[in-house]
């Protein structure tokens, strides 16, 4: 059993929460219980404008930045040989796998057992040995992809692999271009979309383009466009685009947010999507899919790219089932 560092939370106080008491704000942004947050205060675990709160009772002002330090329960990292993905390369420092979408990456708070790492650990063992190095509770893994979101994630076998790869990451020199759905016509056949992404001041749970948020850049080709989608009930008439997205930056949720931003979300996406956007998909399902990852071998220190090309379920939604 092994113990996850603490998960920190962060947000500016929205207009809606000000005036409201620390612990119950805690526990409406968080998702913990009004216990939960009291004990969090008492621990002088919740920061607000960079000082511990004076006591729970104590009223919140708007634009005051809330930080956060949850408890999160130990995660037994148990190798669970079911879970399912594919192995596109894999050698002693590195595994390349084409995750499906409904799969999670790593144990956290909405997923403990049935992960990715856990099928990578019923498979490679030796990356237990990581703990010392990486995080305890992800041992390796260096980037993620979202539950919805299927397609190739590179993850470490050795320590010299880890350190490599989280440099190469901090670097932007990993290459990373997906594909991805979107609603509507995208009128331009390229461009780039440059808007910092942040925690959102209405729902500080999810990201929204923001001034105050980190530097993000998206560059998207359209490859196709279309009228009509195929879904469980056959043809719907719903224009879309084809996009081809490439990260300069690998902030969470980009392609989502940014594609939404421009008035053309991932269609799926019930999150920061809209309604036209869903019905065609399974609930949770997003027609977002890395299909080319490009990494400078950690060892050799050649540039490498893997492919994986579009799965069965987003195919069908252009070609028909």
């Amino acid at each position: 059993m092994r113990a996850e560092p603490d998960a920190p939370f962060a947000a500016r106080v929205p207009g809606a929460l000000a005036g409201m008491r620390v612990d119950r704000a805690v526990s409406i942004l968080t998702g913990v219980s009004r216990s939960e947050a009291a004990r969090l205060v008492a621990g002088g675990r919740v920061l607000v404008d960079g000082r511990p709160a004076a006591q729970r009772s104590s009223s919140l002002h708007e634009g005051s930045e809330l930080t956060v330090a949850l408890f999160v329960a130990p995660v037994a990292l148990e190798p669970d040989a079911s879970v399912p993905f594919e192995v596109v390369y894999a050698d002693a420092d590195l595994v390349v796998v084409d995750k499906p979408a409904g799969v999670v990456v790593h144990p956290g708070a909405g997923a403990r057992r049935a992960t990715l790492v856990a099928g990578l650990l019923a498979r490679y063992p030796d990356m237990g040995d990581l703990a010392d190095v990486s995080d305890p509770a992800r041992p390796g893994v260096v980037h993620r992809l979202d539950k919805g979101t299927s397609g190739l994630l590179v993850v470490a076998r050795s320590a010299r692999a880890y350190r490599s790869l989280v440099a190469q990451m901090g670097a932007r020199s990993v290459g990373r271009r997906y594909l991805a759905l979107v609603a509507g016509i995208v009128p331009d056949d390229r461009g780039v979309i440059d808007a910092p992404i942040g925690r959102s001041a209405r729902t500080p749970t999810k990201m929204a383009v923001t001034p105050a948020g980190r530097p993000a850049r998206t560059r998207y080709a359209v490859i196709d466009r279309v009228e009509r989608l195929f879904g469980p009930g056959g043809w719907v008439t719903r224009p879309a685009s084809l996009l081809a997205c490439t990260l300069e930056t690998g902030r969470t949720h980009q392609i989502r947010v940014h594609a939404a931003a421009i008035g053309h979300p991932v269609v799926g996406d019930d999150r920061y999507g809209t309604v036209p956007t869903r019905g065609v998909l399974p609930e949770g399902r997003l027609f977002l899919h890395a299909g080319e990852l490009t990494i400078e071998h950690p060892a050799s220190g050649v540039r490498m790219t893997w492919r994986a090309p579009l799965p069965p379920d987003l195919r069908d939604v252009l070609e028909g089932g």
